[in-house]
């Protein structure tokens, strides 16, 4: 979940694909245009947070899980080169199989296609293990 702020000052979040990159920072590609990208050239400051593995235990009225927070700033506006980059880090991650016609894809709509780069600056970790 992508978390920013809009102009009018709004709390506005998003669940979105991402991909990290394996040192400091995480990836999300969506339209050139639209309310991610009003709001990230307004404030660059955001969060991100993913869930990982839950786990109901509905007799002992609790759940186990995994999740993460992050402190980001955005960039917008990357050169083509890390574009493409983060482009095959999604591929890499959503469509291992089919990585070679992903990247043809990628290709043909890249003129259509903004990247954003979260670099993570601050991160909370918490998990709950119930057997």
């Amino acid at each position: 979940m992508l978390s920013m702020q809009t102009e009018e000052g709004e709390a506005y979040g998003i669940p979105i694909n991402y991909a990290w990159d394996g040192k400091q920072s995480i990836y999300l590609h969506c339209a050139l245009e639209g309310r991610k990208i009003r709001n990230i050239a307004f404030c660059h400051n955001v969060s991100f947070c993913v869930v990982g593995k839950t786990n109901v235990v509905s007799d002992k009225f609790t759940t186990g899980y995994e999740s993460i927070i992050l402190s980001c700033k955005a960039s917008i506006g990357l050169i083509p080169e890390e574009r493409m980059k983060a482009l095959e880090f999604i591929l890499e991650k959503y469509s291992p199989e089919d990585k070679e016609k992903g990247l043809k894809y990628a290709q043909k709509s890249f003129d259509q296609t903004e990247i954003i780069r979260l670099d993570i600056s601050e991160w909370s970790g918490k998990t709950k293990v119930v057997v």
